[in-house]
């Protein structure tokens, strides 16, 4: 945008409690200033001290996003790169851990002259330098930072004491707040209640920071007095306070709410961009496709994580975004692998129209999601297995179709006389586990004449990998030979990168992560072929 002298900064807080959608809304701001025909770069301060949630459990963090680099992030930035055109790099995603790391690295190699080190000014001016960095690396108009965690969490302190700082250095109309917080409603007294929200900016507003827009996630609409309240003690504009109410269907309604709401003309208006209205039609559109399909599928998930509902985020939201491509609904059983191995594959699969193994790790579960991959090769329905998932069709089809019983992956049996899945090599010297594993973009040759060449109309693809274990070359003749048809290797031919099955509908493994590449406008080609094969596999069954 050639009017844009200098780079505006918006900074995203949340109050009250967490998890109230910082990142989702972060990222529909991004979507809406896209449209705007703006650049757009959002990043993550998390204040944790963990380097990276690489070596987080599921159940604590959800998953673990990976970026074209390898960096392993938060999942908050699987929203930002679906929400907007935005390729996002380690950079995009600091820790409390990489900030103390950094200062504590210079602070040993005699950096700081003998100082005394200090959260201020060394470990704000660290977080200064990260966002100063992320600019300089990026051609871009906006850079949107959220900032992790609630206000008054301790560890939070220096990012929020920061980014004052920052905006005091960049300038008024250069940088902006916008506080996410929680109206609740109290089903006794018939209310919304504001005094958390006014304790939030309160708090906020006692280290020097005045937020100039709040949204207010919420269960009912915002009178205007609740509105005419929240501006007199939160010290801003009435219409500064937008409403935010849960969605009725899917979180990619988000963007029009707060569209409704008139938050990127908010927006423009503080940073003085003169651009022109989102055009949100093809958005619009993509939304009513999911909330009124034509048809209806019913796919299973088969994982170990599956009572956590952001452990497979980026899974779930590429098949939200294949099915509205195909304008068909979509009815997804998360099934835990350990009830396969209890209650059996009939009672639990006997009605679906596809099957879907994500990827994981360690072996709880695993027997059941062999099960699964076993009732999907032999009852003609279409399977799509991601990281472990391919590893668990190779393992199943060694198994009952090659007839070596006890093959299995030297990861769940290190002893087993098939380790049809196995180590690399690079790997079995190493010790620690963050940041270790095979990660980041790597690139794939896919072989004509297959499903994946079917659904890709191209030789070489780049996808993400996040994994230790591989196909074991070994037993790379024998499997062939059987109807295993490895659909893409690496460049140098050594990795197995994509496994099929001859003679099936559908029947396709990854080492993989494709959901890491799909956006709403523009499905991953191989969800989309998968849910297309769901799709006929239900009309035969209908």
């Amino acid at each position: 945008m050639s009017e844009t002298k200098a780079m505006k900064y918006i900074f995203v807080t949340g109050g009250v409690v967490s998890s109230l959608g910082k990142g989702l809304t972060a990222a529909s701001l991004g979507t809406l200033l896209e449209h705007r025909g703006l650049k757009v770069v959002l990043q993550k301060y998390d204040p944790y001290l963990n380097v990276d949630p690489g070596t987080m459990s599921p159940y604590q963090h959800g998953e673990v996003y990976v970026l074209e680099d390898g960096a392993e992030t938060d999942l908050d930035l699987g929203h930002y790169e679906r929400f907007t055109g935005s390729r996002l790099t380690r950079s995009n995603n600091v820790t409390s851990g990489q900030i103390y790391e950094a200062v504590l690295g210079k602070e040993r190699s005699g950096e700081y002259l003998g100082k005394t080190v200090q959260v201020i000014p060394h470990v704000t001016d660290e977080i200064k330098s990260r966002l100063k960095k992320l600019a300089a690396q990026q051609t871009c108009d906006i850079i949107i930072t959220e900032i992790g965690g609630t206000t008054g969490d301790i560890e939070g302190l220096p990012f929020l004491e920061a980014i004052r700082q920052f905006s005091q250095e960049v300038g008024t109309h250069n940088a902006m707040f916008i506080h996410l917080t929680l109206v609740p409603y109290l089903k006794a007294a018939g209310e919304l209640k504001t005094k958390p929200t006014q304790q939030s900016i309160a708090k906020l507003r006692e280290i020097g920071i005045q937020p100039n827009i709040l949204i207010c996630r919420t269960e009912h609409p915002l009178s205007i007095d609740i509105r005419n309240k929240l501006s007199l003690f939160c010290n801003m504009p009435t219409d500064n306070v937008i409403e935010q109410m849960d969605v009725a269907h899917t979180i990619y309604e988000v963007p029009l709410m707060l569209q409704k709401e008139k938050l990127d003309k908010l927006v423009c208006k503080q940073l003085k961009l003169d651009v022109p209205p989102a055009n949100m039609e093809k958005w619009q559109r993509f939304v009513q496709q999911i909330i009124f399909p034509s048809k209806k599928i019913r796919l299973a998930m088969v994982g170990k994580y599956v009572e956590h509902q952001d452990a497979y985020k980026s899974v779930v939201e590429s098949l939200t975004h294949a099915s509205a491509e195909h304008s068909t609904g979509l009815e997804l059983l998360q099934i835990d692998a350990e009830t396969i191995e209890r209650d059996g594959t009939e009672e639990l699969l006997g009605k679906v129209h596809g099957i879907v193994v994500p990827g994981g790790f360690g072996d709880r579960g695993v027997e059941g999601k062999i099960a699964a991959a076993a009732y999907a090769r032999t009852k003609g329905v279409p399977y799509f297995g991601l990281c472990l998932g391919m590893q668990i069709a190779v393992i199943e089809f060694a198994r009952n179709v090659l007839g070596w019983t006890s093959a299995n992956s030297t990861e769940f049996d290190a002893a087993t006389s098939y380790p049809v899945i196995a180590l690399l090599d690079e790997q079995k010297t190493i010790t620690q586990k963050g940041g270790t594993m095979r990660l980041g973009a790597w690139e794939c040759r896919v072989q004509p004449g297959t499903l994946a060449w079917a659904a890709y109309g191209a030789e070489s693809v780049s996808e993400r990998h996040r994994h230790r274990y591989e196909f074991n070359n070994n037993y790379r003749e024998s499997m062939t030979n059987a109807g295993l048809v490895l659909s893409g290797l690496s460049p140098d031919s050594k990795l197995v990168e994509m496994v099929e099955l001859s003679g099936h509908p559908w029947y396709l493994g990854c080492q993989f992560h494709p959901e890491f590449q799909s956006k709403p406008t523009s499905p991953h080609p191989l969800f989309s072929d998968f849910v297309k094969a769901a799709i006929e596999f239900s009309n035969l069954t209908a």
